[in-house]
């Protein structure tokens, strides 16, 4: 059994290492390498990445998951991990994260964006093509 052991903690300081030294697009690409989420009262700790539906996540806040936590309804403990020039979509973002929006490109400027790309007074994406492909 030690065996085993070894081996699953081989692997998880695998995914930690990718997880720590990987632009966003190589952790998208390699979503199978982490875990999903378990609503089940599990200790998650600030940078782990874990997959819900179809989506990557980045936590911000440790904490302990229940199941009305669910990554996407929470942008106090996840960030989505963004991809490249994806839709989108309400939830949190990382600074960092590209998205079209409007028929425009955007780049979200701080951490935990919740706010939509180009509506009036809000400053936390940077616009960086006038046309989306």
């Amino acid at each position: 059994m030690s065996n085993y052991m070894e081996e699953a903690r081989a692997i998880r300081a695998s995914i930690s290492g990718l997880a720590e030294g990987a632009d966003d697009e190589k952790l998208i690409d390699n979503m199978a390498a982490f875990p999903h989420w378990n609503p089940n009262g599990v200790d998650y700790s600030t940078g782990d990445i874990l997959q819900d539906d179809g989506k990557l996540y980045r936590v911000i806040q440790p904490h302990r998951s229940q199941p009305d936590w669910k990554p996407a309804n929470v942008p106090a403990l996840f960030v989505i991990v963004g991809g490249d020039w994806t839709e989108w979509e309400p939830g949190s973002y990382a600074k960092g994260t590209k998205r079209k929006h409007f028929g425009k490109k955007w780049v979200s400027n701080v951490d935990g964006n919740i706010w939509e790309p180009g509506a009036p007074g809000v400053y936390t994406w940077d616009e960086v093509q006038s046309n989306a492909d």
